[in-house]
């Protein structure tokens, strides 16, 4: 029996990564191509679809506002180019996505955020509101402040990392390119693009050129490795070719394009990930919260009894009941020494208790991984 294709019109999460060279040109922002892209976005949201748009083109449109020329900048001039060029992107898509009655918010990362397991959860805490509020986030990498060090290198990687993030079922890699192919179609003619990938194997990490080494930047390289992360990460993921008006739709209707598809479900992956963690520490709650947690709720503050250990936010923590039976681990949103402080309390009373508002659940069940 064949396997069959995602299809896009099914997203219920889905990430889109968007290229400088579909947004930006020698006059300046693709306006026409950005509006057709938005109607696409709207539609998906008609749908119940939460939609994150992860776009490069800050630097391409600040530098051009700056008149800097083309080719490699300086870093200093990158960053202030991309300064420049963050507001007016902004912009530019909320002044397309408002005619939909779509709210826009700008989300700027660096690779820390995601290195960070506390800044990690926050991007995470945030990312998920925004899109319960209905809100479409443009996520961009913080070219600002970002050095070699503490950069992504290419928005690919990015969009995968913020799929993982958000447990987005799809990902679509809109390019300059209509799939994966097994050689260069430019150098090889006979180069066979692939409609499907089901695993990617060391034959197909080789038909991208050299082998995968993490380092790579740009071209189909840095895509396979944002597949696999997407794959792993449950999560579906498509190369197309994105100048094409309303690219989505053109999706969903049979253009060009290669499917990777997941190794299980994002949700299932995610929890996969936490119960392999090891803890750093023990949180005992009682009877109430036994069953709160059996029901698929968050841990509240109320129904803790005692904690264990000295950990940090964001740090992995097991969660025993009053027979000192194992319920689940999970990510805990305060440290050690806060827990304490608000255990057995409401959540009403944690400003109070630290001298500061903090988030009403002490370990919330999209971070928990029951058994």
């Amino acid at each position: 029996m064949a396997t069959l294709k995602p299809d896009v019109r099914a997203a219920r999460r889905l990430v889109i990564k968007i290229g400088s060279a579909l947004l930006v040109g020698a006059e300046g922002l693709k306006t026409d191509w950005l509006k057709a892209l938005a109607e696409d976005v709207a539609e998906a949201r008609a749908r119940g679809c939460h939609v994150v748009l992860v776009s490069s083109g800050s630097i391409a449109l600040g530098r051009r506002v700056l008149g800097l020329p083309l080719g490699a900048l300086p870093l200093e001039q990158s960053q202030a180019a991309a300064a420049v060029g963050q507001i007016r992107l902004a912009r530019a898509y909320e002044e397309v996505l408002a005619p939909h009655g779509v709210t826009t918010a700008q989300v700027l990362v660096t690779l820390e955020d995601t290195d960070d397991r506390r800044r990690y959860l926050n991007s995470r805490a945030t990312m998920e509101t925004l899109l319960s509020m209905g809100v479409v986030p443009i996520v961009n990498e913080n070219d600002t402040v970002a050095t070699d060090e503490i950069r992504f290198g290419d928005n690919d990687r990015l969009a995968a990392q913020i799929a993982v993030t958000v447990g987005a079922d799809q990902l679509v890699l809109l390019s300059d390119v209509d799939g994966f192919y097994s050689a260069n179609p430019k150098e090889d003619p006979t180069a066979i693009r692939f409609e499907l990938v089901e695993k990617i194997t060391p034959e197909i990490e080789a038909m991208a050129g050299d082998p995968i080494s993490g380092l790579s930047k740009g071209g189909m390289k840095t895509k396979l490795l944002a597949a696999k992360t997407a794959v792993a990460g449950g999560c579906a993921m498509a190369i197309m070719e994105g100048s094409t008006p309303r690219p989505l739709s053109a999706l969903a209707e049979g253009a060009n394009c290669t499917w990777f598809l997941p190794e299980g479900d994002p949700q299932v992956a995610r929890k996969r990930w936490i119960a392999a963690m090891k803890p750093r520490g023990e949180i005992f709650v009682d009877a109430g919260a036994v069953n709160a947690l059996m029901s698929g709720k968050s841990l509240l503050p109320a129904g803790v009894t005692k904690v264990i250990g000295r950990f940090g936010r964001g740090e992995p923590v097991v969660i025993a009941g009053p027979d000192r039976a194992v319920l689940a681990k999970g990510l805990v949103r305060y440290t050690s020494d806060e827990a304490r402080l608000i255990a057995g309390h409401r959540s009403a009373d944690i400003a109070e208790l630290l001298g500061y508002p903090g988030r009403a659940a002490l370990v919330h069940r999209d971070d928990m991984a029951m058994g």
